[in-house]
């Protein structure tokens, strides 16, 4: 029986532009119902390489493959339509017949497109990258080819996706940054890095194990050929005249060895820590604050005080106000009713959605120095304005580019940059991870975990927000707002042991939010109850932090590894434990 014949085969691909290579006799094919994710640096041309397998942009040499006859539905990361035409109507592919307009209409449904006879040159950019995704599953492609699918979908929709993909024996090959989504959908990770593809089979967790193994390997074969070489770079210095036609496999050996020994990994060494960031006790305060557009309540009665070293992540769907409460804490909105207090030594660093402006006549390097010329960590250290940059993975060639060869990627880790070359205590980020690269954000979570101020994160990234923050607020629309002290994972948990009626309080009326007078009040026992867990609750973090930061030392002995490694899932449990209990006792009046 002969093999079977692949989806898509492509042998020995090359891409330049002009004298940048982007890759070089890559090679790869996936087979019916594989699911591949495909994950790269910004600008190493992940989205060069949809384009190719699309038929929209050429390649030096090499070949590519589909099977006959298969059907392939393309999602494009800017995707383009006529202004004029309806929402149904761009949806195309429905040729007017009544099961696929019935299809049509339930997808848009789930990505909440709910005018169907709307204008699309009347949404936004987000809608109509929806509308994109619409109109390419209602196909039923065989092959369905992604790029960044997630991008512009609230949490909501993400889980909907990653259900509608991981149905039946669909195929796909897609580009997205969303780890969470790499993990529960992808089978396969294929990974393009120095102008090489590296295929791994297996999903986002495996990915990382294999890739450090890779790493680790390559570094030691660097390590070799560097012993070796200064052996035989002296053997080729001293003996120029002597080498006969028998020498000849080892001069050419050596020039092979060369080229070994000058590799490099492109690897950061050190975590970039800042201790000079200083930020006071008091850092805001909502005030009881109310705000609604017409008849959409964004807050309503909204008390929080944010304390110190704060990382908050708020989630919601689109449209339940997340972007306004940010805008509200930064002044750029006046709440209706209440007011923010914001604390005297509190210096924002924002990164929004607009904020993406430059010259583009500029060198990399010259927008940020144009900010500061280095950053002061602290204790005698600081970073030049170029190493800074080269943290966040721009190459010192990258960094004398002109801002307008920049991908879109490498536009917002620009912008990131300069974000934070301003030294802020406070950042507030609103969607920070799209079309940032999966390195990147390594880069970026670490950055987050170490800073010694406070954070804002808005974001539908879940595997960024359990990296990052430490307590949520969920925006669930109408001014329901649950304040959770736990981060994505542990909150979806939680909702998932709560009763049916109390998981959908965003479609059905409120009975009693948190602000309404009527509920009843704590008990005195409850009180010292809720006061006593709030001590446990910050004696076990403590105990925590402590435990992890030992099991990460190299002084601590095998036995007290074996302890902590036996006690730090007991301080879990009960620090899981004593935060519903919290929780529940939060949701009464005190």
């Amino acid at each position: 029986m002969g093999r079977e014949i692949p989806y898509l085969d492509v042998q020995n691909l090359t891409k330049t532009f002009g004298s940048l290579l982007l890759f070089e006799n890559i090679s790869f094919s996936i087979a019916e119902g594989q699911k591949v994710g495909l994950i790269a640096k910004n600008g190493t041309g992940k989205s060069t390489l949809l384009s190719i397998l699309s038929g929209k942009e050429g390649y030096d040499n090499g070949s590519i493959v589909f099977r006959r006859d298969l059907k392939v539905g393309i999602l494009e990361q800017l995707p383009a339509f006529d202004p004029e035409e309806s929402v149904l109507n761009a949806c195309f592919n429905h040729e007017n017949n009544p099961e696929k307009v019935l299809k049509a209409k339930q997808i848009l449904t789930q990505l909440k497109i709910r005018d169907l006879n709307q204008p699309m040159g009347q949404l936004s950019g987000g809608q109509q990258k929806r509308v994109a995704l619409a109109n390419v599953l209602i196909t039923e492609p065989d092959l369905l080819i992604l790029d960044e699918p997630t991008n512009h979908l609230d949490l909501e929709m993400i889980e909907w996706l990653e259900a509608f993909l991981t149905r039946g024996n669909k195929t796909l090959l897609m580009v997205t940054h969303d780890r969470f989504f790499l993990d529960r959908v992808c089978t396969v990770i294929m990974e393009l890095d120095d102008h090489t593809l590296f295929t791994y089979r297996g999903n986002y967790a495996y990915y990382l194990e294999k890739r450090q193994e890779r790493i680790d390997n390559r570094r030691a074969e660097i390590a070799r050929a560097n012993n070796l070489y200064r052996t035989e770079l002296e053997w080729m210095r001293r003996m120029p005249q002597a080498r006969g036609h028998k020498a000849k496999y080892r001069e050419d050996a050596f020039y092979e060895l060369e080229r070994m020994a000058k590799a490099r990994i492109e690897e950061r060494q050190i975590r970039l820590k800042a201790s000079n960031v200083y930020i006071g006790s008091k850092i805001f305060e909502c005030q009881y604050i109310s705000k609604k557009f017409d008849e959409t309540i964004i807050l309503k009665d909204f008390y929080y005080n944010f304390a110190r070293f704060e990382k908050m992540g708020i989630v919601g769907n689109n449209g339940t106000g997340k972007s306004t409460f940010i805008k509200l804490l930064l002044g750029e909105l006046t709440p209706d009713e209440g007011r923010i207090v914001v604390g005297d030594t509190v210096h924002f660093g924002y990164f929004s959605q607009e904020g993406l402006q430059f010259d583009e006549s500029q060198k990399v390097i010259d927008v940020v120095r144009n900010i500061a010329e280095y950053v002061d960590l602290g204790s005698g250290r600081h970073l030049t304005a170029s190493q800074f940059l080269q943290h966040f993975l721009f190459t010192p060639e990258q960094q004398h580019n002109y801002v307008y060869k920049l991908s879109g990627g490498e536009r917002r880790k620009l912008y990131l940059c300069t974000v934070l070359m301003r030294n802020p205590n406070f950042l507030v980020l609103d969607e920070p991870t799209n079309d940032l690269d999966v390195v990147t954000l390594q880069i970026l979570e670490e950055y987050l975990q170490d800073f010694p101020g406070c954070v804002i994160v808005v974001s539908h990234d879940r595997y960024f927000m359990d990296k990052v923050v430490d307590h949520l607020l969920v925006f669930k629309g109408q001014g329901i707002i649950k304040d959770f002290p736990g981060n994505y994972t542990q909150y979806r948990d939680w909702q998932a042991l709560q009763p049916a009626e109390a998981k959908n309080t965003s479609t059905a009326a409120p009975k009693k939010s948190y602000h309404n007078n009527e509920r009843r009040r704590m008990s005195y026992n409850e009180k010292r109850e809720f006061e006593r867990l709030e001590r446990e609750i910050e004696s076990l973090e403590a105990e925590k932090k402590q435990i992890e930061t030992a099991l990460c030392g190299a002084t601590t002995s095998v036995d007290e590894i074996t302890r902590l490694s036996k006690r730090l899932p007991e301080v879990n449990d009960a620090l899981d434990e004593k935060s519903m209990r919290w929780l529940e006792l939060s949701e009464i009046e005190s």
